[in-house]
């Protein structure tokens, strides 16, 4: 039985939960101390909005917590997408201050300085990806042989429903036209999962919910101060705690079944333990995902009436068109207009929004 730690925390002892919920979730038995960690943040989006990005408690906090349970070397690596500048967004979100802090090295999957991407053969069979990228599946050579600790949020999206453990893999294994996977992105995110046990020594993820995402995340959403932690060996069982409390039904998200149904983890609540403040997974947010403007159109040829044209629109230099349109929306239209709004509320009102405001790393206890 796969099991899954969840607590409630607060900004004044967030440090010390984090290292509670690891140790709850028994991160110590789930990674090699042999190997480098590497720690896989999350940058959906390079600005900061609540809710979209690792926190820079949820960093310090894993980094403490690895330390305390004898993981000593550990190194952060980032990717950037076509719509995020990584480089910008580990400053707008305070991350680099805290790898700085502790001395972690950050590296680029698409920096050829820090590592190459070289084909992986896959021992299991894949469900699309052999299919989606016939020339070979391409892999970045660092990931190899060392552990990983995801480090997602508690937050919709647009195209899976709910984002977390399993689509955190996305970006750091799969190369700047991972936008090809979108039609068959359920499928994708199980074959990267099959991938990942095969590559890592060790895999374990501290989910962020002290600001949830409801609404058309990863960017577009409205946070909400839900003030939990959760963390997990089980990539599969985590987002399936996630889901439920979130408000949906796991099995209904097919990257969950379908992970499940190959053994790649537990999606069944009831077959998955979960400790610390166990009422927690009771809870009902009653999230619902919706779209915004740029979703409704990349829906349409993705999976919508318009996808007999999403090879010409996706896969040809078409593609920088939508691109360009995205950055515009999110960039320049909805943040300016709606998203700054929320930011500042959120920074002002917010206990969260506060201790992000006035973050520095070592200062709590």
């Amino acid at each position: 039985m796969s099991k899954v730690a969840i607590i409630r925390t607060k900004p004044e002892t967030i440090l010390q939960d984090i290292q509670k919920v690891m140790q709850l979730g028994d991160v110590a038995n789930s990674l090699d101390k042999s190997a480098t960690t590497i720690l896989k943040n999350n940058i959906s989006w390079h600005l900061m909005y609540p809710s979209a990005n690792t926190t820079p408690w949820q960093l310090e906090g894993t980094i403490l917590g690895l330390k305390n349970a004898g993981f000593d070397e550990m190194v952060c690596v980032e990717n950037e997408t076509v719509v995020t500048n990584a480089s910008k967004g580990e400053i707008f979100n305070k991350q680099k201050v805290v790898c700085d802090y502790y001395h972690v090295p950050i590296k680029y999957n698409f920096k050829s300085c820090d590592m190459k991407w070289q084909k992986y053969k896959p021992k299991a069979k894949m469900e699309v990806l052999d299919e989606i990228f016939p020339e070979g599946i391409f892999l970045p050579d660092y990931f190899h042989g060392k552990n990983i600790v995801h480090l997602p949020t508690t937050k919709c999206h647009i195209y899976t429903n709910i984002t977390g453990s399993m689509k955190n893999a996305f970006g750091g294994l799969l190369n700047n036209r991972r936008h090809y996977c979108h039609r068959q992105i359920h499928k994708t995110l199980v074959d990267l999962l099959t991938i990942q046990k095969e590559i890592h020594k060790g895999i374990f993820t501290v989910t962020d919910g002290t600001t949830a995402g409801n609404g058309p995340g990863p960017r577009t959403m409205i946070p909400i101060a839900k003030d939990i932690l959760l963390a997990s060996s089980d990539c599969v069982a985590i987002d399936a705690v996630a889901a439920k409390i979130m408000g949906f039904d796991p099995m209904e998200h097919l990257f969950i079944r379908s992970a499940h149904e190959r053994g790649l983890g537990i999606g069944r609540i009831d077959e998955i333990e979960i400790v610390g403040n166990v009422d927690i997974e009771q809870e009902n947010w009653n999230f619902k995902t919706g779209d915004n403007a740029a979703s409704s159109v990349g829906k349409l040829f993705w999976f919508g009436p318009m996808r007999w044209l999403q090879r010409l629109m996706f896969h040809t230099p078409i593609v920088y068109g939508f691109i360009l349109a995205s950055a515009i929306y999110h960039d320049k239209i909805w943040y300016p207009s709606k998203g700054r709004k929320v930011v500042d509320s959120w920074l002002e009102n917010n206990s969260w929004g506060r201790l992000f405001n006035d973050y520095q790393p070592g200062k709590l206890k």
